[in-house]
This record gives structure tokens, sequence and C-alpha cells, in this order.
């Protein structure tokens, strides 16, 4: 978090996004002492340009955020707090600022699997997968990894398509069962860029 650059203000600008789906949440603007106090505490705390003070988010609605990781952009003149909500975190009790942005489609899955990975549905194929355990998981992965390898073999770019989607279904059970998500994936590939 060094070298970072403030503006005139002292400010810098800070996207607030769901660690688990990526959705985005707010944006906020942290000073010095309140990224200070965010990375001590481990919450996120923000300054109120309207009330000119810090403000501990969820101090008094009980919507905290934990702070899973805070990332610099490239110019250093803008931070993305990735958090575990605790609740809303729109002041309107929507749980984000932004509600009109749909959430990409492997966020909707991802939502999904972790619903049904603590619901546990019946019916639900994906309840299924997750009370077989890891070893069926598992064996679908490698399954579905197989099916893909003999469409790509073949001319029929549909059927392709379609493999690769089974393949990305099964690959996010089995990171939901190990309580992973696609973001970690992500960074992963932006590290090997």
């Amino acid at each position: 978090m060094n070298d970072l650059r403030f503006d005139e203000n002292g400010l810098i600008p800070a996207i607030v996004r769901d660690a688990r789906t990526g959705a985005v949440l707010t944006l906020a603007y942290m000073n010095a002492e309140s990224l200070a106090r965010t990375r001590e505490t481990g919450e996120t705390w923000f300054w109120s340009r309207s009330r000119q003070e810090l403000w501990h988010k969820g101090a008094t609605s009980g919507n905290t955020q934990q702070v899973v990781d805070i990332a610099p952009d490239c110019d250093r003149d803008a931070l993305v707090v990735s958090v575990l909500p605790a609740g809303p975190a729109c002041h309107t009790g929507a749980a984000s600022c932004f509600p009109t942005i749909p959430p990409a489609p492997l966020d909707r899955l991802m939502s999904v699997l972790r619903d049904r990975y603590e619901q546990r549905p019946d019916g639900s194929y994906s309840t299924y997968l997750f009370t077989e355990g890891r070893d069926k998981i598992l064996k679908k992965v490698g399954e579905e990894a197989t099916e893909v390898v003999i469409a790509a073999k073949g001319t029929d770019d549909t059927r392709l398509t379609s493999e690769i989607a089974d393949l990305m279904y099964h690959l996010s059970v089995l990171l939901t069962d190990a309580g992973l998500g696609w973001e970690g994936v992500w960074e992963e590939l932006r590290r090997r860029g």
C-alpha cells in the first residue's frame, strides 16, 4: 500500500466488491487514516465527504464488511476492496448501490452453488454432487474434461461449447466444495499474465 496517489483532498476512491461474487457493492472514499484502520481491524472504514469524518461501515447498522483483499489499480490512484458483507452495502437497504449491474454468468452460478451447498434442497443435481462428496465431484470433473477433448477433436462447435460449459459447471462445483471461488483463479491467471 506504499506510494498510493491520494487526491488534493487526501482521498482515494475505493470500489467495494463482494469477494465471493465479484459484484460491485459501492464506491466510497478513503484517506490515509481510514485505510490504516481498515487494514488494522479487517473491516472497512471510509472518509465521509458529506460529514467530514471517519466512518466505520456497519458501526450503527451492523452491516459490516470483512476485508479479504485491498488492491490498487495500475496508477495507484484507486482501490478495489474485496469484502465479505454482513448485510446490505447501500444506505437504501439494497445489497448494492449499483443494483442495475447484472452479475456475470459465473457470479450467478457461484451464488446458486453456494446456496445449494448450504441449503441442500431436494431434487437438485448440485445437492446430489455435494452430498456424494469430493470423490464424486472429481470423477465428474474428469469425465467432463475428457468430453471436452473428444468434442474438440470433432468439428461440431456447438457440442464443444456445450462440453466446455459442463466442465466449467463441474469445476465451479469443485471450487464451491473447496470453499473457493473463481476470483482466486482469475488472480492466479493475472499473476501469470
